[in-house]
């Protein structure tokens, strides 16, 4: 076999292999887009922006306390809400949960059935009628 084949051979097997991702790009039904609602989403930010400095405007951002078992959230007063635990690396993980806080102004989200990793937590809440939402980065070891 002489260089000249060698040559054809590496550039039919290059343009087969991009071929081959072309087809899987276009059979590829999802984008890597971290929302499939991000437009909508992007078209009400104002509210989720005032959501966000209503929290710093009343100091009421929660303490979030890890360990092996739980994740802890303390807030300033009582309050009831939604929480959203979003995995980074794989959106089948991803929880929602109603939650209220007990008598000690606490939630409990029980974390050992979590896999261990980064997470984004999204915790939007009612409290004395005005409502608030935090998003923040948590590692769980």
């Amino acid at each position: 076999m002489n260089w000249g084949i060698k040559v054809l051979l590496g550039m039919g097997t290059f343009m087969s292999f991009i071929i081959v991702l072309v087809v899987i790009m276009f059979n590829s039904k999802t984008d890597a887009l971290v929302d499939n609602d991000y437009y909508e989403k992007g078209i009400n930010y104002d509210k989720v922006y005032n959501l966000k400095e209503q929290v710093n405007i009343d100091q009421a951002k929660p303490e979030i306390v890890l360990s092996k078992e739980t994740i802890s959230l303390v807030f300033k007063e009582q309050a009831k809400g939604n929480l959203r635990l979003m995995r980074t690396s794989d959106k089948r993980l991803d929880r929602t949960m109603p939650f209220e806080t007990n008598q000690d102004r606490q939630v409990l989200i029980p974390a050992q059935h979590l896999p261990k990793g980064s997470w984004r937590l999204i915790a939007e809440w009612e409290s004395q009628s005005k409502k608030y939402l935090i998003e923040q980065e948590i590692n769980l070891k």
